[in-house]
């Protein structure tokens, strides 16, 4: 398994990453990297856990931290989630975009 490096702080904000665990923190870790991840973030994800792992944390451990767009990317797109998943438990209405 691989180690938490730097250039995943900005999207760990709330912790540094030297004190996350990748086993015991892996539910905010995954959460964390699907919402806010750039793509070399999103490579490092899939290369430390599996697909199946990452998945089941997005499946069972639902984080209302996600926008409307990214959810149905992470959902549809990254994880090829077909069936029908309560997106109230996911998407926050606190994020809001200025229009």
């Amino acid at each position: 398994m691989q180690k938490l490096t730097k250039d995943l702080q900005p999207v760990l904000w709330s912790v540094k990453v030297e004190d996350l665990d990748l086993k015991k923190d892996k539910i905010y870790i995954i959460h964390q990297i699907l919402a806010f991840g750039n793509l070399k973030q999103l490579k490092w994800l899939f290369k430390t856990y599996s697909f199946e792992e990452i998945k089941d944390v997005f499946k069972k451990y639902p984080f209302k931290i996600y926008r409307p767009q990214s959810f149905n990317f992470v959902k549809e797109v990254l994880l090829k989630i077909k069936t029908k998943i309560n997106e109230k438990k996911y998407v926050t209405t606190f994020l809001r975009t200025i229009e």
